[in-house]
């Protein structure tokens, strides 16, 4: 499934130092939320796998708008807070 462009994304390939799980809700929690109910780990690597510069947000939050997932199918998200407080405890904080 992998394209010819892993050879050279291998080389960029930026892996976490670390882990740990939200405690409370913040803008970047709630991003953090988007990328990885599409399949990402978070923005660092939703951008080397889709070799894309920039990810689409809704400019009055500043919220992910729009996410392709891995199958190419598309993901988009509302403008308000999707990531529930039940949900937050779910999302993966990478460290790098």
């Amino acid at each position: 499934k992998k394209s010819e462009v892993s050879g050279v994304m291998a080389q960029v390939d930026i892996k976490p130092k670390s882990m740990h799980h939200a405690r409370k809700w913040s803008d970047d929690v709630e991003n953090l939320y988007r990328f990885q109910q599409a399949g990402y780990r978070d923005e660092v690597e939703y951008k080397q796998v889709k070799q894309v510069d920039t990810v689409e947000c809704w400019p009055e939050s500043g919220f992910v708008k729009k996410l392709q997932r891995r199958d190419n199918t598309f993901y988009y998200y509302n403008k308000e807070r999707e990531c529930e407080d039940k949900e937050v405890h779910k999302v993966k904080v990478y460290v790098y």
